[in-house]
């Protein structure tokens, strides 16, 4: 039977409303991982979307040249499908909690930019974009732009791994993640909704006991992280 080795997450810090002209923004930290998060609210939808009274929630994600060990090359005219997957992930999170016909024809841009990537990129990138977007949607009511705020329930991510000796980790770092034998990104809502699972067993396959252990470990993992969100919002 697998042991827990870690269900609570690396230390975590979010600074809120470090952009001046960004609707709502935050740098959220797990641990050494740093990104910087914006959201940005614009009074339109895509073209596809008007006349229909509904928003829309995207995401976009990038990884600065500095933030690794070696040196990224800049995605310029061509993002790659690493980065295009994070991205979609990101949006589809950020949707689940959102009421589109209550945020009205607009449409909120939430930019993730990592400064420092040490594991868990796309799961502090959640964490933080939830922030972000609650700060905005709280200012627009604040502002009389909206009646009440688009947000269903809270979001918050993490990643938990096996590793060699079949042992659970939460909230992995690039060390832990780079030797697991298997890796999760779970999304889960306030009220313990999963969004989003996604698992891979890159070395020996999981049972599903393991599977179970997983989830069990998230979701103690996760209230830590409302909590930290909550603190800020």
């Amino acid at each position: 039977m697998s042991k827990i080795l870690r269900e609570e997450p690396r230390k975590i810090n979010f600074t809120k409303n470090i952009n001046p002209y960004a609707t709502g923004s935050v740098i959220a930290e797990f641990g050494n991982t740093k990104v910087h998060i914006t959201a940005t609210v614009e009074e339109s939808v895509p073209r596809w979307m008007k006349g229909n009274g509904s928003g829309w929630v995207t995401a976009e994600y990038n990884m600065l040249p500095s933030s690794t060990h070696s040196r990224m090359r800049r995605e310029r005219s061509k993002i790659g499908g690493r980065t295009q997957e994070i991205q979609r992930l990101i949006g589809r999170s950020l949707r689940a909690v959102v009421d589109m016909n209550k945020l009205g024809e607009r449409m909120v841009t939430l930019d993730c930019d990592v400064l420092v990537a040490d594991g868990g990129t796309r799961t502090t990138s959640i964490s933080g974009a939830y922030v972000a977007m609650k700060i905005a949607f709280d200012k627009l009511v604040e502002q009389g732009l909206l009646e009440e705020s688009p947000i269903k329930d809270s979001l918050g991510a993490v990643s938990i791994g096996i590793n060699a000796d079949g042992n659970i980790i939460a909230d992995l770092n690039y060390e832990e993640d780079s030797t697991c034998e298997t890796d999760m990104n779970i999304v889960m809502t306030g009220s313990g909704k999963f969004v989003e699972i996604q698992g891979t067993a890159e070395g020996e396959a999981f049972s599903r006991e393991q599977m179970n252990a997983i989830l069990d470990c998230a979701s103690k993992t996760l209230k830590i992280v409302f909590e930290e969100q909550n603190k800020v919002i």
